[in-house]
């Protein structure tokens, strides 16, 4: 698992969470999530099928917005934005 953070807040955060089952990667993105300030773009990137349905429920109860989600060969990719 890696992140990379840009010195610009809104530019975004990327977590590389491939390989991980559930329930690891929406623990790792609510985490991700605290630690980012308000309008931070979190890029997470996903390989467990799960993660399609548990990271936008997560993203329902913790208020942020879920801007896009697609897959891409193995991966899941979900762009989430810090309210």
């Amino acid at each position: 698992m890696s992140d990379e953070t840009s010195n610009d807040a809104t530019a975004g955060r990327r977590l590389d969470l491939r390989g991980l089952k559930c329930p690891l990667p929406a623990l790792h993105t609510r985490k991700a999530l605290r630690g980012v300030a308000p309008g931070t773009l979190l890029v997470v990137e996903c390989t467990d099928p799960m993660a399609a349905i548990d990271i936008p429920n997560l993203v329902r109860e913790t208020g942020d917005v879920l801007e896009a989600q697609e897959r891409r060969d193995e991966s899941l990719l979900f762009s989430i934005r810090k309210a």
